[in-house]
């Protein structure tokens, strides 16, 4: 089989894919956050929690005006951990966010209009040599809050995908965002929707344990 059909297989089946989620489930108008600061705090401070734990932390930033770079960089790590306990392991995550703070101060004058300039490749480099920002992070800070075309990839895409078998299960994050952004146009509202689609899927229905095959609207979607 040649490599242009086995592109073109590829790409039709992940348009495929997109289609059905979209049609099921409609727009997701991700990231939830007022500016791009506050999708920024939002990337850091939801790994290993749920939305609903991040919201009550932000909350407490709001309430105290201090969704600000500056003044929460000026703050005592102490009583930024505390206004972030709701997102659990809150001490590890004020450390992520002063360590990304210092970088986005320091090096762009916190402003996001200085951060934007930054080419996606240089920039993602530099996002991820910041301590305690991996590739879902970065990724999800360049799509999200900057506007970036770079697909995210996380847990629930990498289930729903090897569950189909368009990936085997060890895949890499790498080896899947390609498979992804060789197969789609680079555009960032697609990528956009498309990872909000496939997290909606892997709440509701291609769940770690019961999942529900056969309500999923991916039901009968595979290679």
């Amino acid at each position: 089989m040649s490599l242009w059909r086995i592109f073109i297989m590829k790409h039709s089946l992940l348009i495929e894919a997109y289609n059905h989620l979209h049609k099921a489930f409609g727009p997701q108008h991700w990231w939830p956050g007022g500016t791009p600061f506050e999708v920024i705090v939002g990337t850091i401070l939801t790994q290993n929690t749920n939305w609903k734990n991040v919201e009550k932390a932000i909350a407490n930033l709001k309430r105290g005006g201090l969704l600000n770079a500056k003044r929460l960089l000026d703050l005592p790590p102490a009583t930024l951990a505390r206004l972030i306990q709701p997102a659990g392991y809150f001490r590890v995550k004020a450390k992520r966010l002063r360590n990304f703070l210092n970088f986005f101060c320091n090096g762009y004058g916190g402003k996001i209009s200085s951060l934007e300039k930054g080419e996606l490749p240089e920039l993602r480099e530099k996002l991820l040599s910041v301590n305690g920002i991996g590739p879902e992070t970065a990724d999800s800070i360049l799509l999200y809050a900057l506007g970036k075309p770079i697909f995210v990839i996380d847990a629930y895409t990498k289930r729903i995908l090897s569950r189909h078998y368009l990936v085997p299960e060890d895949t890499t994050y790498d080896e899947m965002q390609e498979l992804f952004m060789d197969n789609l146009p680079h555009k960032a509202k697609l990528y956009n929707e498309y990872h909000a689609l496939l997290v909606k899927c892997g709440k509701d229905f291609c769940r770690t344990k019961k999942p529900r095959c056969k309500e999923c609207p991916l039901n009968g979607w595979n290679w």
